[in-house]
This record gives structure tokens, sequence and C-alpha cells, in this order.
């Protein structure tokens, strides 16, 4: 197919005297290329076989050109197609290069850790190394001797001094487990905390590099750590964090009271099936600005940032 646009052979000259002379004959084609008028016609039922050219007639004495742009946009096709295909041999090629290694026992952006020490070791690192910001998702297994979350307070405290943003996602019984730091000290401290009842992983992530996911092993006692560095795997394990921070409550709202004004509880459930400020108004009959400053009180008490957000914090402590 690529022949059929160079000019410089035989299935391009003939290609492109079949676009400047409609329904030709081989004769005429010969005439114009200076080929063989037998050349000329095995030319042509090769371009045919390539869905370049067009016989009219049984006798192939008269032929036409199909359109370039179509050639060409379809030669694309194939060349991405190709490529295409191309990038994902030579990525597993990579794959089984690296395996066949074992090169520093990773596997691509995946390292696994199954030494408990190690595996402690690492994500004291990763917030030593972290320069913006620590996110973690802090749930079960807790396998760490009790010696370990005394130093993790420290560190965390010494980190969050030196600038570096914590953000946490508990799960609800922490506030009852004493294996976990005071929250409400580390909130004063300064990490922003927030909970959610059913949380899907252990995680830490260090700024936008590393993120350490701890697992029950599947074979016996213990834990084992996925260290995974920056990869469509990262990315999908960051959108996970952020996609549960906004569903979770912010522990600063933690413990308040149910809004004792029936119009908020009303507000509040508007809110939740995604009515607007001028609908809620119209179905309350208050006003838009009253409105607009009750629903800002209520995202503020909830410590929500969306109204969306508002409304499910809201359900969640029973307001609605």
């Amino acid at each position: 197919m690529l022949e059929a646009l160079d000019p410089a052979t035989e299935h391009g000259q003939v290609y492109r005297a079949l676009v400047a002379l409609p329904r030709s004959t081989v004769g005429a084609l010969a005439a114009e290329t200076g080929i063989e008028a037998e050349r000329v016609r095995q030319v042509l039922h090769e371009l045919a076989g390539l869905r370049i050219a067009v016989a009219l007639n049984l006798e192939g004495t008269a032929w036409e050109a199909n359109s370039p742009t179509e050639i060409t946009e379809s030669f694309l096709q194939r060349d991405a197609v190709r490529r295409a295909e191309l990038r994902r041999t030579g990525t597993e090629l990579e794959r089984l290069f690296r395996f066949a290694r074992k090169e520093n026992g990773t596997y691509g952006p995946l390292e696994v850790i199954s030494d408990t020490d190690q595996i402690l070791a690492t994500m004291q690192q990763l917030q030593r190394a972290a320069r913006r910001e620590v996110r973690v998702i802090d749930r079960p297994p807790y396998f760490a001797p009790p010696s370990y979350y005394v130093a993790q307070e420290k560190l965390q405290y010494e980190r969050m001094a030196a600038g570096v943003a914590y953000r946490t996602i508990y799960y609800e019984a922490a506030f009852s487990d004493t294996t976990v730091p005071d929250i409400a000290d580390m909130v004063t401290a300064g990490e922003q905390a927030r909970t959610m009842e059913d949380l899907p992983m252990k995680l830490v992530i260090g700024d936008d590099e590393l993120a350490v996911v701890t697992l029950e092993a599947d074979s016996g006692p213990g834990v084992v750590a996925l260290l995974v560095r920056t990869s469509s795997l990262f990315t999908a394990l960051s959108n996970t964090f952020e996609t549960l921070w906004k569903l979770a409550v912010p522990v600063s709202a933690a413990g308040v009271d149910a809004p004792e004004d029936p119009r908020d509880r009303q507000i509040l459930t508007l809110m939740a099936i995604g009515a607007t400020d001028d609908a809620i108004a119209r179905r309350l009959n208050l006003s838009r600005r009253t409105v607009v400053r009750r629903v800002a009180v209520l995202q503020e008490r909830l410590g929500a940032t969306t109204r969306f957000q508002a409304g499910v914090q809201a359900a969640r402590r029973g307001w609605l």
C-alpha cells in the first residue's frame, strides 16, 4: 500500500497516472508512465488486490483509481494498529526481560515485600522523603509492635512541623482503638482527618511518587506490602484515595448534633437529591438569600466542601 503513494515506484507511477486519467485503459497508462503494458496490467491487478484500483469491466481493459484520501487514511489506521501491537509486544517482552532477571526484586513499577521490618521501614522512609503531602488510608491490619506506633506518631509531628501536609482517612472504629495514635491530637497539630465506615485497603502515598498497599497474606499469618511507583496503577490508587476523601466525614465535624431547625433538615434532604438553591427556595417558600446562607452554614458544620458531600455526610449522621 505504501508503494502506491511513492512516485518513485512502479506502483506509485501507475496509481498517480490513474488518478490523473479517470477510466483509463492499460495502453493509456503505459503511454503515460513509460512502463510496458504487460507490467502495467500486472501492477493494476496488484493495486486491485489492495483495493487501491478497480477494474471497470471483466476484461480488465478499463480501470479507475480509488480515493487517495481513503487510501491514505486506511494506511494510517493500519499503521496505528501495527504500532500499537508493536508497543504491546515490546511491553510484554520488557516484563518478561525484567521478570527473568528479577531486577532488584521488582516487576515493573510494582515490588512485593513480605518482611515485616522492611515494610515498616519503607513506610517511614516514604514519609521522610515526602516534600509536599502524605496521604493515608488507616485501617487494620495493625501488625507493628507498640514501639513503632510511638515512633510513627513522633515522625508525623516532625514532618508536619516541616511543612508536609497529612491527609488521613480513618476507619470509624479507630476512635476507640488504642493502637491508633490520638486522632484529636493529630488534628490539633495540623492533620486533616476524615472517617469512613468501610475502607477498601490500607494505603500510604508519598507525594506523587510512591504508594504502599498493605494486605493480609493469603498464605498463613502476616502481611505483605505492595510498593507501587509512578504508573497507571499508582494513578488508580491516587484517584481512589481522592474519591474516598470526598465521601468521608471530616473528623472536625464528628459529634455535631443534628440541626434543630426542621427547615435545615429539609434543605439537606433537597441538597442530597441535587436540588439547586432556587429549587429549594421555591419548595420551602424561602428567599434565595436565606437558602444560600443556610446551605453555607450547614456545609461548614459538616466540614463539607461540596453540596453532594454535605448531603452524603448528613445522611450518614442520621440527619435526614
